[in-house]
């Protein structure tokens, strides 16, 4: 197909095509000569087949891979396309097909293996793969454990957004606070950090519609950030609740398998598949699916076994339709149309048009059903347990003058049951609040915002503190003296996250939570799922909340804070927290190397994640940072972790890192007199 490729100083692709169709095949040709070792480790996540690149550590992945039926879900959501939709999603993969042997050559992971072509439903499938934990269930069995091991009242009592949740910044100025009078939108996705990142700045043009936006590799389009020069949306997670786990009674009949459901025993799908290893046998696993959905922990030759309902896999339908909608779209009228479309995940969206228009909604699907599925884990075989359709309409809400979203109870209350705490949401409107007047350019100042609110349940047992050791009371004094800001530099940043790691150590080994620290060893649970099970990482994502309970099973807050305090006193760091929080990506095959410090904490504006009382490392921050100007769109401006390149040693693999560190922009460029064409994708500018 017949398509020109340009690259601005940054490497940044900006492709431009005589159709639509010409224009997806030029996406993923150029993906595949850009990103052609993270597109292989995602078709094979989708597939369940990464263990055999990556070895025995990959097969849990691999395991719940197929168990869940993601490539299945995969085939049957494309084939349940809109005809046009199904072409140009396959016009994107005959591109992805045609650039993966020239991919491979630049990639030096890749040197030796030989790739397996994608087949048309493989976009789908690394959409699944990416977004299948996005809604949290594996929380749903954290509160079943403390359920069983401390009471149904106490079922909610660690409920915070977590290490595992999945979180943004997002908010959106009306024009008549903007200094051009037209609205400016800014924010950043939080997730794992990957190298590769996650996100792909790009361009995409063609006589129907010229977009830039941050694509996801392996995905057709532009789902969840976009500016079309009419018009730019943006997304953050909504923390609805749409995935269900049902405890299955099952048996074996002969060569048959049934489950017990609302109307007796009926049979249940099952056979087996084989997960390759590098360097180890192969691993068998059984696959099993029930009318509520596939079983993906447990069988019939145990005592657990638990079901996954989701709705891609009940409506055979990921909601892709919306993508070339959101492409072409030039008002927030097309925008709003085109997530009528959109399944999962579910989203608050904001968008804003040169004409004045404003949205703010919930898009995606969830299903309505007996509260207790949005809690735990619920008998398969009680009618009362079924969904009941969907809910309709999503909420929206009218902007008035600024709109915040930052995964915060709001919008989205009544599908979900944990949000992230409001400190997040709070702090970027008491920063808006400050001027009356705001542009694009004055948007990263927020963006990279230190103060962390959270820390006032516990410095103020802190101030409570009398009769300490004179250390302990000197520590005492200076963190309750604190500004309270997580900067990179800061020796009191440090100094309180010491202490935060020190209380949640002791909190957590308190005898009141000796049998939730047994888990998940006791039980029989993939350790795919033992992060959401691990008591350490849930004091400490809780810990603002428990310090701060009225009643908290008879343990004594403040001596436990006394004692921390004390501990660290005695041994008191003299890092700063940038020297001791630092950036973690995920690589599926890691490089041993030092990350640079970060500024930042989880409930900061600026969120690197970091786990209190395990480690001060970062995995998780922002995946990008965006400024959408509805004036002018080249005075918009954009950064992501890494770089434009997956391909190691690429100039422009990692040389827009300094930039992420210190909170600048890259300038979006739309001009294409101020780009340079290249002969290929695989040239570097």
């Amino acid at each position: 197909m017949s398509h020109q490729v340009f690259r601005d100083r940054w490497g940044i692709p900006h492709l431009r095509a005589d159709s639509a169709h010409e224009l997806a095949f030029a996406q993923g040709r150029n993906v595949a000569i850009d990103r052609a070792w993270q597109l292989e480790i995602e078709r094979r996540r989708s597939q369940g087949t990464s263990a055999a690149l990556l070895g025995a550590d990959a097969v849990g992945w691999d395991r719940f891979a197929r168990q869940c039926r993601l490539d299945d879900t995969a085939q049957r959501c494309f084939r349940r396309l809109r005809g046009e939709t199904r072409a140009w999603v396959t016009a994107y993969v005959d591109g992805v097909n045609a650039g993966l042997d020239d991919g491979a050559k630049r990639a030096p992971e890749l040197v030796g293996k030989t790739l397996e072509r994608w087949q048309p439903w493989t976009p789908l499938g690394i959409w699944l793969s990416t977004h299948i934990l996005f809604a949290g269930f594996p929380t749903k069995l954290w509160r079943e454990e403390v359920a069983t091991c401390l009471g149904v009242d106490a079922i909610t009592m660690f409920a915070t957004d977590g290490m595992t949740g999945s979180g943004s910044n997002g908010w959106l100025v009306a024009g008549d606070h903007t200094s051009t009078g037209r609205a400016v939108m800014a924010g950043d996705p939080h997730r794992f950090i990957e190298d590769p990142g996650v996100y792909q700045q790009i361009h995409l043009a063609c006589p129907d519609y010229d977009v830039v936006g941050l694509a996801v590799p392996g995905v057709p389009g532009l789902a969840h950030f976009g500016h079309t020069g009419g018009v730019a949306w943006a997304i953050t997670n909504a923390m609805a609740d749409c995935q269900d786990l049902y405890r299955e009674q099952l048996r074996r009949t002969g060569a048959e398998l049934e489950a017990l459901g609302p109307d007796g025993w009926r049979s249940a799908s099952v056979h087996v598949e084989t997960i390759e290893v590098a360097n180890a046998a192969p691993v068998d696993v059984e696959v099993i699916e029930t009318d509520r959905g596939p079983v993906v922990i447990g069988g019939p030759s145990g005592d657990l076994a638990i079901s996954l309902r989701y709705p891609p896999r009940v409506r055979e339908d990921l909601g892709f339709d919306a993508l070339p909608l959101l492409l072409a779209a030039t008002t927030v009228d097309d925008v709003d149309r085109a997530l009528e479309l959109w399944v999962e995940p579910v989203n608050v969206v904001q968008a804003a048009d040169t004409r004045g228009g404003l949205l703010h909604r919930v898009a995606g699907r969830v299903p309505v059903r007996h509260p207790d599925n949005r809690l735990r884990v619920v008998p398969a075989w009680l009618r009362d347990h079924d969904w009941r359709g969907w809910h309709a309409p999503l909420p929206r809400a009218p902007v008035d003058s600024i709109a915040v979203m930052a995964n915060q109870r709001g919008l989205a209350t009544p599908l979900g049951v944990e949000f992230a705490p409001t400190h997040r949401a709070d702090r970027i409107r008491q920063l808006l609040s400050a001027h009356a007047t705001w542009s694009a350019a004055d948007m990263p100042a927020i963006h990279m915002d230190t103060l962390l609110a959270s820390s006032g349940p516990l410095l103020a047992i802190l101030a409570g503190l009398d009769d300490l050791g004179a250390d302990a009371a000197r520590l005492r004094d200076r963190l309750v003296r604190w500004n309270r800001r997580m900067d990179a530099d800061s020796h009191d940043a440090a100094l309180y996250a010491t202490v935060r790691s020190a209380v949640v150590q002791r909190l957590a080994a308190h005898p009141a939570l000796a049998a939730l620290a047994a888990l998940p060893a006791e039980r029989s649970y993939p350790s795919l799922f033992w992060p959401w099970l691990a008591l350490v990482p849930r004091v400490a994502f809780a810990l603002e909340h428990l310090l701060g309970a009225e009643h908290l099973l008879g343990i004594d807050r403040p001596a436990i804070v006394r004692a921390a305090l004390e501990d660290v006193a005695l041994r008191e760091p003299t890092t700063t927290w940038g020297e001791r929080h630092r950036l973690l990506p995920w690589q599926a095959h890691p490089v041993e190397q030092t990350w640079p410090p970060l500024a930042g904490d989880h409930d900061c504006v600026l969120s690197t994640m970091s786990i209190p009382g395990v480690t001060d490392l970062s995995p998780r921050g922002p995946a990008a940072r965006y400024v959408w100007d509805l004036a002018r769109r080249d005075d918009s401006a954009w950064v992501v972790p890494l770089g434009a390149s997956g391909v190691p040693g690429d100039p422009h693999h990692r040389d827009q890192l300094s930039l992420w560190l210190r909170g600048a922009l890259v300038p979006v460029i739309t001009n294409w007199e101020q780009l340079r064409q290249k002969a290929s994708d695989g040239e570097s500018p």
